[in-house]
């Protein structure tokens, strides 16, 4: 099978983070996608929710959908380096192949994380152009590593959950971005406000 793992600070998932795992699975890029929310012990993150906020938001979300999962494994007390998470699949699915989702702006760095080389030469990489990215620069950017990089068509709306949060905390309309339980659970919780 084909696990596809993908990252994210979730805060809050929306609409368009769902489409991504189903499109993905759908268009059989992958078997089954797990959302791993990011820990909020990440340094270049510090406005996040608390971990359970997102994790159960992120539960709500997939909650129908048959091939999409998530796992907490990042929610921890320290900081948890993709690579160690990836390594945490690989043991967790020793039979399986383990690929990393993740945006192209991210691709384009991936080089400088903590063992980088080691997630580009170990693991299967979905990269997801957004409009007006250059995709062919950054394959010649890491031609070495050209066979473990998968470009994804999939189709993306440009979603800012940054643009969630300022909307919420002004009581405007988010439902064409927010999936109604995820909104339903942020004004019982009294999220963002």
């Amino acid at each position: 099978m084909k696990i596809g793992v993908f990252g994210g600070s979730f805060n809050p998932p929306h609409k368009m983070h769902l489409d991504i795992g189903v499109q993905l699975t759908n268009k059989q890029y992958v078997d089954n996608v797990v959302y791993v929310p990011t820990g909020s012990k990440y340094k270049y993150k510090n406005n996040l929710l608390p971990d359970k906020n997102r994790l159960e938001m992120l539960e709500i979300l997939t909650k129908s959908q048959e091939y999409l999962d998530v796992n907490d494994y990042e929610l921890k007390d320290e900081v948890v380096y993709t690579c160690e998470t990836l390594a945490y699949f690989k043991e967790l699915y020793p039979n399986d192949e383990i690929y990393f989702i993740c945006g192209a702006d991210n691709l384009s760095y991936i080089d400088k994380w903590k063992n980088g080389e080691e997630i580009l030469n170990n693991y299967k990489i979905i990269a997801m152009k957004r409009k007006g990215e250059d995709i062919e620069e950054l394959l010649k950017k890491f031609v070495d590593y050209q066979n473990n990089i998968i470009v994804a068509d999939v189709e993306q709306q440009d979603i800012s959950s940054t643009d969630i949060r300022e909307k919420l905390k002004n009581n405007e309309n988010v439902l064409d971005v927010l999936d109604k339980d995820v909104y339903e659970y942020i004004r019982k919780n009294k999220l963002y406000e």
